[in-house]
């Protein structure tokens, strides 16, 4: 399994108990849809790794706590600290309307209703307060918050994103 294969769920943040347990950190609105999994994927030095459940169940909230198969001491688990956890794209919940997974939309033509067509949605910025669409357009990058107050349509069929954006905020980046 390739890691452009599958989507990052979360990663394992401490020890539950001294027989294995481990507890992990879902990135995830919903939880409670990871509840029951029979594996799960695990970097191990770049490579995705399956691993088996044994059991899970949510703990706190956000916390998953999972006993794998074949990690039944302390020493199992402090293998497994700080490590990242992945599933393949096709167990994600299909999301409609001007709902979106990032992954997805990657290569869709953004469109402003002001503007016009924008340019190619390169990459999405998350690392910031708030994020942002990284669109291309011949060569320069154009940032657009990703507000839902800016996002008019997502349509999938025809892979473009429409946004209102104040105006003149595209042309900052064009003059």
């Amino acid at each position: 399994m390739k890691k452009e294969d599958c989507f990052y769920l979360g990663k394992i943040v401490k020890k539950y108990s001294f027989k294995g347990e481990l507890l992990a950190k879902l990135d995830t609105d919903e939880p409670d849809l990871y509840d029951n999994l029979d594996a799960i994927f695990i970097d191990l030095r770049g490579n995705l790794v399956p691993f088996f459940i044994e059991s899970s169940q949510l703990h706190k909230s956000d916390l998953l706590r999972i006993n794998f198969e074949d990690v039944n001491t302390e020493a199992d688990a402090d293998a497994l600290m700080k490590t990242e956890l992945y599933l393949p794209l096709d167990l994600l919940p299909k999301l409609d309307g001007d709902k979106f997974y990032f992954h997805e939309v990657i290569g869709f033509t953004i469109k402003d209703q002001n503007y016009g067509e924008v340019g190619t949605l390169k990459g999405i910025n998350d690392s910031t307060a708030q994020s942002l669409f990284e669109i291309d357009r011949d060569g320069i990058e154009i940032l657009i918050p990703m507000n839902d107050e800016f996002i008019v349509k997502v349509d999938r069929a025809n892979k473009t994103i429409e946004v209102n954006t104040p105006e003149g905020l595209i042309d900052l980046y064009l003059s």
